[in-house]
């Protein structure tokens, strides 16, 4: 038996890299998770933990903010709560008659037989709704946080499901000890009018930095050839960049980069936007779909994906790049950051019937264009200058010797 401590990157992903150095047949994963699945096979059981929740205290904040007893509404959780939200529903069920109780999307067991109907797999979640109907049509009522947190926007868990839950449904949030409710309609427009800035953000950028956040969900390969196709259609340079767990200091040695999208699972891709410490924007990749893509949906008709398997192939929210040739190219695109009018992609091909006409120019040098060796060029200090050939040479000499706190030429003091 092994115990994994830390881990590369995010610790609510299943450590199936640390596993395998260790040759662990299973795993048992302690605390929060994403349930997102691994790259490799390997039979996982999972402990949340039981949160202590007054049921008699939740079940009267949700009546409260449920005056309708025909109002349709989801029972969601942290996972530490999900324990209890069976028990919270049968307070509740006598009177309300469209009650939907979610539960977290466990791996199901080698050779059990998948449910009927089959729910529906969102957010980390399942929800058993009934044939006909969507989950865009229930309000959500949250058991979890705590009114202890000084900043309950570093919450990525209520983060993703703010984001992608239909806007025009209410949205509560109680805390499981006292009973403390909010209405978590404003906070959903704050994070969504970021996500809004961060797109005209990537749309405005000319470098790309792709952070490589995990190496343990599925399709994590295909999804990062996914989006460096995504920024060469839309005439953008990408670096893909392994730095392990992204912090600041890290991303601030590549000031050459105007935005950086972060590859992770969906509660790693939205931690770091919950930060406002780092140098430049730190977007998820649906973001950067929503830049990149022309035939993406607009902003009111598109919902944000937090997993980046849902923008793949095979996905029913899956858009593919329209062909070169397409008008939605050549749609007149300004910015809302500069207010100016944004260049269509360096490869699309010149209209204009003069372009055919050869003209004999007198010859001219190749130059390699590069966004880097440009930025560089613009920076008052490019680092130490070499000399090459300009100085005397001498032999090499002993240093100085010691740690920085004493050498020992120093005298002690």
């Amino acid at each position: 038996m092994f115990i994994l401590g830390d881990t590369a990157y995010g610790s609510c992903c299943v450590d199936v890299l640390g596993a395998e150095q260790a040759g662990a047949q299973a795993l048992v994963h302690f605390g929060t998770a994403c349930l997102s699945p691994p790259a490799r096979p390997l039979p996982v059981a999972f402990v949340f933990g039981q949160r202590s929740v007054d049921l008699e205290l939740c079940a009267k904040a949700f009546e409260a903010q449920t005056p309708d007893p025909t109002a349709p509404v989801v029972l969601l959780s942290e996972p530490a709560c999900a324990h209890a939200l069976e028990a919270l529903a049968t307070f509740l069920r006598p009177r309300y008659v469209d009650l939907l109780v979610s539960s977290p999307a466990l791996p199901l067991p080698v050779g059990s037989p998948c449910p009927e109907p089959e729910p529906l797999e969102r957010f980390g979640r399942r929800f058993p709704l009934a044939p006909g109907r969507h989950l865009e049509e229930y309000g959500a009522f949250y058991v979890g946080g705590s009114e202890a947190s000084s900043d309950p926007d570093l919450d990525p868990d209520l983060n993703r499901l703010l984001l992608g839950w239909a806007p025009e449904r209410p949205f509560f949030s109680c805390c499981p000890d006292t009973g403390k409710t909010h209405d978590e309609g404003v906070r959903a427009g704050r994070l969504r009018a970021r996500r809004r800035y961060l797109v005209e953000r990537a749309r405005d950028a000319r470098v790309v930095g792709l952070l490589v956040g995990t190496l343990g969900v599925a399709r994590h390969r295909e999804a990062l050839a996914h989006l460096r196709n995504l920024t060469k259609a839309a005439g953008k340079r990408s670096y893909v960049l392994a730095l392990g767990r992204p912090t600041p200091p890290k991303l601030a040695n590549f000031p050459e980069m105007d935005v950086f999208v972060l590859l992770a699972c969906p509660l790693g891709a939205l931690a770091p936007q919950c930060s406002g410490s780092f140098f430049r924007p730190v977007l998820a990749p649906c973001d950067l779909e929503a830049a990149c893509n022309p035939a993406w949906p607009s902003p009111g008709l598109a919902p944000h994906l937090t997993h980046y398997a849902d923008l793949l192939p095979g996905s029913p929210f899956h858009v593919p790049l329209p062909p070169p040739e397409s008008e939605l190219w050549d749609t007149p695109d300004v910015s809302l950051i500069t207010g100016e009018l944004r260049p269509p992609p360096a490869w699309k091909p010149s209209d204009d019937p003069g372009c055919s006409a050869l003209t004999p120019r007198p010859q001219l040098e190749l130059v390699e264009s590069s966004p880097a060796a440009s930025f560089l060029s613009s920076r008052s200090w490019q680092g130490l200058q070499p000399h090459l050939g300009q100085t005397p040479v001498t032999g090499a000499v002993s240093g100085r010797r010691g740690i920085a706190i004493a050498y020992e030429d120093e005298g002690s003091s």
